[in-house]
């Protein structure tokens, strides 16, 4: 017993010898103080060295996949090696992060929702930092919900820039070429200079018709709804999302202060210029079986009196089966025939009956005159799919309210009052013939723009006029594409 108490006396002497040693200070008061010893032998664990195990590249697809990130790429260039973190303020979220946050709670204004942006994991993670915890659990906290914002802004950034479903298309990476043009350069920018929300919404389009859209929704949002309407909200709501989507894809360029806007949709010609409509006309768009091909182009001349060289297909599949019953039809309304070599035919002297659609080696083209399908004028732009802006002498169909009935071209209301006003743009004297005189010209005229203008056609079933949604049929029905990958294979209820 005796050499027992002394082994433990000298034990004691020993370990208060070497605490002294190593700077502990006063010798141990009990059992209960050993744990202090050992807690500053083995510090807590920096919250940038948690982040940079976070985001080890040496297994970033099992990080990203691990983690949950939808922009781990951008994220793991955004914090680089050294792995600071962004978003805090001593141990805690600092200012920039709750602008961040409160932007990401207001994702349903421009058509996007919070929970793809991670809203389930970083508010109670957020939420967790209000409650006590061990200094290497807060640690672990802190730097996942650094990471974890990061991903949610870079992947907002993203998609408010260049849409959801189309991120690398390549004309948006045109649009946000440059080291500017990169999220990560312009968010690490902004932390610096407290400007996050700003730098969140730079890439977004700034045409005229997405930006009153996106306000107009918000707007619309922040009115009360019905209960019982519940299904038509969503179905609306629905509607302009994926509109803002489109325009995320083929936004206009920033530097089209002046330009024409045709939405198939809404069967209309618009001259826009700095934010205000000069100008509005009434179209006859495409079938749904030919519809109108959407298109950037620019309007530089105009054709009085055109003659109309007819494309093979509507040449095979209407205006054959009409020679095969009556050879005289091309006469009699102004059409002339030609072969291969550009000689004149005689349609009467040719047998029919043994020409197919597959075998005809003709083209067909209709002089000037009043049943000419151009009508008195028609607008000339570049582009692959031979369709023009024109006139037509079936007038009575610009008052129907249903008027995608073409074989693809846009025929205009008015077209000599655009012609008019395209010329006064370019201080070139007006002196247009009129529709009677036009008719009587045997030979078309082309007159070329001083100003040439942009031309686009878009595709779009909600526009904004005066503040408020207008909501358009969906004419060759490509919504309901769009919105089942924005939003999933549920079907909303309500009007589509």
């Amino acid at each position: 017993m005796a050499l027992l108490a002394h082994i433990r006396l000298l034990s004691g002497c020993i370990g208060l010898l070497l605490a002294t040693q190593c700077g502990a200070g006063a010798p141990p008061a009990g059992p209960q103080a050993r744990p202090l010893l050992v807690a500053k032998a083995q510090p807590t664990q920096p919250v940038d060295a948690i982040i940079r195990a976070l985001l080890d590249t040496a297994a970033a697809g099992r990080a990203d996949e691990r983690l949950g990130l939808q922009a781990g790429a951008e994220v793991r260039a955004f914090y680089g090696t050294a792995g600071a973190p962004a978003w805090l303020a001593a141990d805690s979220l600092g200012p920039d992060a709750a602008g961040a946050l409160a932007l990401l709670a207001q994702a349903p204004a421009h058509g996007l929702r919070p929970a793809d942006y991670g809203s389930a994991r970083l508010l109670p993670l957020r939420d967790s930092l209000a409650r006590p915890g061990a200094p290497a659990q807060r640690a672990r906290q802190l730097a996942r919900l650094d990471v974890y914002l990061s991903d949610a802004v870079l992947r907002f950034m993203r998609d408010v820039g260049r849409g959801r479903l189309h991120r690398y298309v390549a004309a948006a990476g045109e649009r946000a070429a440059g080291p500017a043009g990169q999220p990560g350069a312009r968010l690490r920018a902004a932390l610096g200079a407290h400007a996050v929300p700003a730098a969140m919404l730079a890439g977004q389009p700034a045409n005229r018709e997405y930006r009153q859209l996106q306000q107009a929704l918000a707007r619309w949002l922040a009115l009360p709804s019905a209960p019982d309407s519940a299904g038509q909200h969503r179905a609306r709501y629905e509607q302009v999302a994926l509109n803002l989507e489109r325009w995320r894809w083929e936004a206009l360029p920033a530097a089209a202060a002046e330009y024409v806007l045709v939405n198939l949709p809404a069967c209309e010609l618009l001259v826009v210029a700095h934010d205000s409509v000069l100008r509005r006309h009434r179209l006859v768009v495409g079938k749904p079986a030919t519809p109108t091909p959407t298109l950037s182009s620019v309007i530089d001349h105009f054709t009085l009196a055109p003659d109309w060289h007819v494309p093979r297909s509507i040449a095979t599949r209407e205006i054959l089966p009409r020679l095969k019953r009556d050879a005289g039809y091309l006469a009699r309304n102004n059409y002339a025939l030609y072969d291969g070599q550009g000689r004149l035919l005689d349609a009467r002297r040719i047998n029919w009956a043994g020409v197919t659609a597959q075998h005809f080696p003709y083209t067909i083209r209709q002089s000037a005159g009043c049943d000419n399908a151009l009508g008195n004028i028609v607008f000339r732009f570049a582009n692959p799919y031979s369709v023009y802006v024109h006139d037509t002498p079936e007038r009575q169909v610009f008052a129907q309210p249903y008027r995608a009935l073409s074989h693809g071209c846009m025929r205009l209301e008015q077209p000599m009052q655009l012609a008019a006003y395209l010329l006064r743009r370019g201080g070139q004297p007006v002196q247009l013939p009129s529709e009677a005189a036009c008719a009587r010209q045997p030979r078309p005229r082309d007159v070329p723009l001083r100003r040439p203008i942009p031309l686009f056609v878009r595709y779009a079933t909600c526009t904004a006029e005066r503040g408020q949604l207008r909501f358009l049929p969906d004419i060759y029905h490509r919504d309901e594409t769009i919105r089942r990958g924005l939003f999933g294979p549920e079907v909303a209820a309500g009007p589509q």
